[in-house]
């Protein structure tokens, strides 16, 4: 499958969260929405990248930008996970069943190694695409560099 490119329109979901209470990526629409894409729960990069955006959340949310974690992790592992460390604020969903369907409808999902790409993908208020970056799986996501492309855009 190619991948979603800029300008694209994103394609709506409803994903549970870590505390398994579903969202439906539409009814976010108004508002910015940062989907930070990341391999697996409970890996060193993966939790520094969502400690991130739990630090960002307010920031973010002055922006009008709603930021959101995915993995294909499966809600109760992410429900754990959350709480080892220390999200309060951001919700992590669940792309878990079918396995990687959201990713793989982007086509952010690794086949060979059964997870998604890391990777932010900034939605506009209509769901369309504005941002796209795809980090090496070792590499932390820079999320001033996504700030600030926000903040550029008003």
């Amino acid at each position: 499958m190619s991948r979603i490119a800029e300008g694209d329109a994103a394609p709506d979901f409803t994903l549970p969260d870590q505390h398994k209470n579903p969202l439906t990526l539409s009814s976010l629409r108004g508002g910015r929405v940062l989907l930070s894409f990341h391999p697996l729960a409970f890996t060193p990069v993966c939790t520094r990248q969502m400690q991130a955006l739990e630090a960002a959340h307010e920031r973010l949310a002055s922006l009008n930008t709603v930021p959101l974690g995915l993995s294909v992790d499966a809600w109760p592992a992410k429900h754990a996970w959350s709480r080892e460390i220390g999200l309060s604020k951001l919700r992590i969903l669940s792309d878990f069943w079918p396995h990687g369907a959201y990713a793989a409808g982007l086509g952010l999902f690794r086949q060979a190694e059964g997870f998604s790409e890391r990777a932010n993908l900034l939605l506009d208020a209509e769901g369309r695409v504005l941002l796209l970056k795809v980090y090496d799986i070792p590499e932390l996501p820079d999320l001033d560099e996504v700030v600030s492309f926000i903040e550029a855009l008003g």
